[in-house]
């Protein structure tokens, strides 16, 4: 097996390379696949909202041996038959019972038949009343923070990568990794909590934080491409995907085993809701912030700069003296490859290896 550093190393010279910039079609239409299916899993499962946003009652038993769902069906439907309890198993020994709005009294008296049902002490259920104005307060906010985030990101990867082209493409990126995570978030089933939307919002930081690393390479390998006539715009953006690709691979992994720990931990041994709610979403967007920010960001960005005159005539200039060379090289017996390999977009593009002589030399006593 290939060591993996060496495999970084190709990628970054330029010697072995994913033409991601070429094969962008395919990547965008697996992009819209996705947020078509992220639209259909909302559309026919819906948004499961927690007590937090739908209002509500909300028991806790602890302490019990005999964590039976069936038990608070049975209590509440002597308290209130048209009401339908969510009961979820907290841990190995709590329960959590959530109703709609109860009044005092049947507050009360549930939370009697549930000590009784789970033959536990009075004091070990206890109760409490969300209203959905808080929930509203929190969607609210959400909103508001959100679309100021997407303008504030908009203006200053505008002003810092000086183009319009980086800014939009990044936005698009985050757009589909928000997207893409609500709806498989939605097709698993978990309730949608204020820790969910915690989760929700912090991906795209993280989307944007590995689409910035990728963008600042890309950058770095354009400075000057019209100068030249080796290789196009989208050839050398494609060599910045391929230099950031193992960066991009070890970051998500490191990132990912936590996350994907805390989803375990709170999913089948604690069995507590916050945990799992911003584990899942968290895993999802970091996830597919990886893969967006290689597969979506910087193909889309080269479309977009690609509508650019100057860019259109370079590529094409580029292209067509290309196809003179293999022309050329053919008739005195060369192949194609040998002259695509001397056109290749390559080399290390920062910080160039200079050798032994360009080091600093030791002062000698005299």
């Amino acid at each position: 097996m290939m060591n993996f550093a060496k495999f970084g190393n190709e990628l970054y010279s330029g010697k072995r390379s994913f033409d991601i910039v070429g094969n962008r079609r395919r990547w965008f239409a697996i992009g819209i696949g996705l947020i078509i299916l992220s639209g259909l899993l909302v559309g026919i499962r819906g948004i499961n909202p927690g007590i937090e946003f739908r209002g509500g009652s909300e028991f806790t038993v602890s302490g019990t041996s005999n964590p039976d769902p069936q038990l608070a069906h049975d209590a509440l439907a002597e308290v209130n038959s048209e009401q339908v309890a969510r009961v979820s198993t907290v841990g190995s020994s709590a329960i959590r019972v959530q109703t709609e709005e109860l009044t005092d009294a049947e507050t009360g008296e549930l939370a009697d038949l549930l000590a009784e049902a789970y033959d536990v002490p009075t004091g070990d259920v206890t109760s409490s009343f969300v209203g959905p104005s808080w929930g509203a307060d929190v969607t609210s906010k959400a909103v508001q923070g959100l679309v100021i985030f997407l303008v504030l990101v908009t203006l200053v990867m505008a002003l810092y990568f000086r183009r319009w082209s980086m800014a939009i493409a990044a936005l698009i990126a985050l757009l589909h990794d928000l997207i893409v995570t609500i709806g498989l978030y939605s097709g698993v089933g978990f309730e949608v909590t204020p820790a969910s939307v915690i989760g929700f919002l912090t991906i795209l930081g993280y989307s944007l934080y590995d689409t910035v690393v990728v963008f600042d390479k890309v950058r770095e390998n354009t400075e000057g491409v019209l100068d030249q006539t080796r290789y196009t715009y989208a050839e050398a953006a494609n060599l910045a995907v391929n230099q950031t690709l193992v960066r991009s691979i070890n970051t998500s992994v490191v990132g990912l085993l936590p996350v994907a720990s805390i989803l375990f931990v709170g999913a089948f041994l604690l069995g507590a809701g916050t945990l799992r709610d911003i584990a899942l979403a968290l895993f999802i967007g970091m996830l597919f912030s990886t893969l967006s920010s290689v597969f979506i960001a910087t193909p889309m960005e080269v479309v977009l700069r690609q509508r650019d005159p100057k860019i259109a005539a370079h590529t094409a200039k580029v292209l067509d003296l290309r196809d003179r060379r293999v022309a050329e090289a053919e008739e005195v017996g060369l192949t194609a490859d040998e002259v695509l390999a001397e056109a290749r977009a390559g080399g290390l593009v920062a910080g160039r290896h200079l050798g032994q002589g360009a080091q600093p030399r030791r002062k000698t006593k005299r």
